[in-house]
């Protein structure tokens, strides 16, 4: 598939194009009627629901629309879910904003985007949590707080909105310093999140360059693992072979056997992007149950 030229560390919302749109008609129904009609429908369900507080307008509507297949009952019950998760991770959210976590931005290399897309049009997300990571420095909350905020940067792209994200984890060098930053609490966060309140297609999930030790972590992990989760969950270790199964070496850096250059940018290159949409964040931090958090 032919992808649009990636502005290096920005995303791009302009309107999807003719061929971005096709995908979405072939892969999630979307035709001009079919999106008026559910956002129409949306909107009524939505001004219905008393007790929810979101936007209406038909830009904020498809970012829920798409990856429920343009199904109103659906999207609603994920807008749902969403105030829910919001809800019950009151202290960890309220009034978030990339200033919170600037320093974790810049300072460390943990959550890095990819600026190219891969072959299927999907922004790739790495996260590096072997030895790149010190979580005595950037705590598991505040990892969590990165690709939070990065979530809602990522929906505002619809090219990202119709084709996708793969999640790309990254664990080389783990040892118990590591194992030990993460939690029981933690994973459930994590996963709860994942599954239930990312308003976004989560296509794959790649496990790389996992040593021994990782089955500590797994074990933290497998309880909260649906079964959705399970079959796009993808163990590879170091044989890189495997992931371009999935994923077109032609799309990789160099780090993970791909023909690109190695990763010579992290997340302080994304920063400026995320704080560009400062805005957005904030109003999404109003959205959610109507009275009270």
């Amino acid at each position: 598939m032919k992808t649009t030229a990636q502005p290096p560390f920005d995303i791009v919302t302009e309107p999807p194009s003719q061929e971005l749109l096709e995908v979405s008609r072939h892969e999630l129904r979307e035709t001009p009627e079919v999106r008026e009609q559910a956002i129409l429908k949306l909107r009524e369900l939505l001004h219905n629901a008393t007790d929810l507080h979101y936007a209406d307008d038909d830009d904020f509507l498809l970012v829920f629309l798409r990856p429920c297949h343009f199904y109103p009952d659906s999207a609603l019950k994920m807008m749902r879910r969403i105030a829910d998760f919001k809800k019950n991770n009151y202290p960890l959210m309220h009034n978030l904003a990339p200033e919170d976590e600037k320093l974790s931005f810049i300072d460390h290399k943990i959550v890095n985007v990819l600026t190219n897309r891969d072959s299927k049009g999907r922004r790739i997300l790495i996260v590096s949590c072997g030895a790149v990571w010190d979580p005595k420095a950037v705590t598991a909350e505040k990892l969590f707080r990165m690709f939070y905020l990065v979530h809602l940067v990522a929906q505002l792209e619809p090219a990202t909105q119709i084709n996708g994200v793969v999640i790309v984890m990254d664990f080389e060098g783990l040892s118990l310093k590591q194992v030990r930053g993460l939690s029981p609490s933690f994973s459930k966060l994590l996963l709860t999140f994942l599954q239930e309140a990312v308003p976004l297609r989560m296509k794959e999930f790649h496990i790389l360059k996992q040593p021994y030790i990782f089955n500590m972590v797994w074990t933290l992990f497998k309880p909260f693992i649906g079964e959705k989760l399970k079959k796009r969950l993808y163990f590879h270790g170091s044989d890189m072979k495997k992931l371009h199964k999935h994923i077109d070496p032609a799309d990789l850096p160099k780090n993970y056997g791909g023909t690109r250059p190695a990763l010579d940018y992290s997340s302080r290159d994304w920063y400026p992007c995320i704080e560009k949409y400062t805005e957005h964040i904030q109003r999404w931090n109003g959205y959610g149950y109507a009275a009270g958090p």
